[in-house]
């Protein structure tokens, strides 16, 4: 038996999962506009890990979304599944965000997973029905010309709202279900573990794709 715990804290929502054998087990998952992650992820972990009936020495390796997406929520998601991985001496996978998302689209159309990087840039990546890549990750300014050569397209993530009026016109379908979820690792971190492909726990950083930019604080 392979028990595998999936983190997701690359957007507004957190989640954590639990796979065997590269099943779905248990999910604890929840989106808050403050980004409760810090808050909420280990409480996740213990909750998914009772769920299952299994100890935390169980775990067999740890999947976290690797980014892009928000700088905070993926510093505190690789972090802890850095932590885990070193004090159980298990393997550490790394799913990007984009993957994940469109992992959880099961249509037969080419998918466009987009994750809000503000304003109208998005991260955002496009796979066929089959779930392969067609065009590198990137950050890209969006407009209502945008990824014409991929129509038609079903597009989804935490960044499709802010294009729907964009692309009102266009030959594609905006489907609001898909929400990032660490139920999206669940297949592609099972697959990675088979292969061996893992991180090495003292170096593995996340993929950020642009630098961070912090907020300004407003002074009354």
């Amino acid at each position: 038996m392979t028990f595998l715990l999936h983190l997701e804290t690359s957007t507004k929502v957190c989640s954590v999962a639990l796979s065997k054998d590269g099943e779905l087990v248990a999910i604890e998952e929840l989106e808050e506009a403050g980004y409760s992650h810090g808050e909420n992820l280990t409480i996740f972990i213990e909750r998914v890990l009772q769920k299952a009936n299994i100890s935390i020495k169980d775990l067999n390796g740890i999947s976290v979304a690797s980014g892009p997406g928000s700088y905070t929520g993926l510093r505190i998601g690789v972090s802890t599944a850095k932590g885990l991985c070193y004090s159980l001496k298990i393997p550490l996978i790394a799913i990007d965000s984009l993957s994940a998302l469109a992992a959880l689209d099961d249509s037969d159309q080419t998918k466009c997973a987009v994750i809000d990087a503000r304003r109208m840039e998005v991260y955002n990546c496009f796979f066929d029905a089959q779930g392969n890549k067609l065009k590198e990750i990137s950050a890209d300014i969006i407009d209502e010309d945008s990824y014409r050569e991929f129509e038609p397209f079903t597009y989804f993530g935490d960044g499709a709202r802010k294009l729907e009026d964009v692309w009102a016109n266009r030959n594609c379908t905006i489907n609001t279900s898909i929400k990032s979820s660490a139920k999206g690792q669940v297949k592609l971190a099972f697959q990675k573990y088979a292969n061996a492909d893992f991180e090495d726990v003292a170096y593995f950083e996340p993929f950020y794709l642009k630098d961070f930019i912090a907020g300004k604080k407003v002074v009354k």
